[in-house]
């Protein structure tokens, strides 16, 4: 006689979930980049020539966007514990 146990299925979808953070984790740090370098990209624009002047004249209310720099410390993956409390 052979017993039938039910196929556990949890340590799939655990893999599934740490890949899927791991995954959000890039797509967020990706796009913070992207951003960061889309603002330093246009405030160089709108202070050198001739994008000075194409701004003073189609453009005389744009402003330069806001700049800042992330800490190092806040660049770090969390850390996602898993385990029972």
């Amino acid at each position: 006689m052979q017993e039938a146990y039910p196929q556990l299925r949890s340590n799939e979808n655990f893999l599934k979930a740490q890949d899927e953070v791991v995954g959000t984790e890039n797509r967020i740090a990706i796009a913070r980049r992207d951003y960061i370098q889309s603002v330093r990209a246009f405030n160089t624009e709108i202070t050198t020539i001739p994008g000075r002047w194409w701004k003073a004249i189609l453009y005389p209310q744009a402003k330069e966007m806001a700049a800042f720099d992330i800490p190092a410390e806040d660049q770090k993956v969390p850390k996602v514990d898993f385990s029972k409390p």
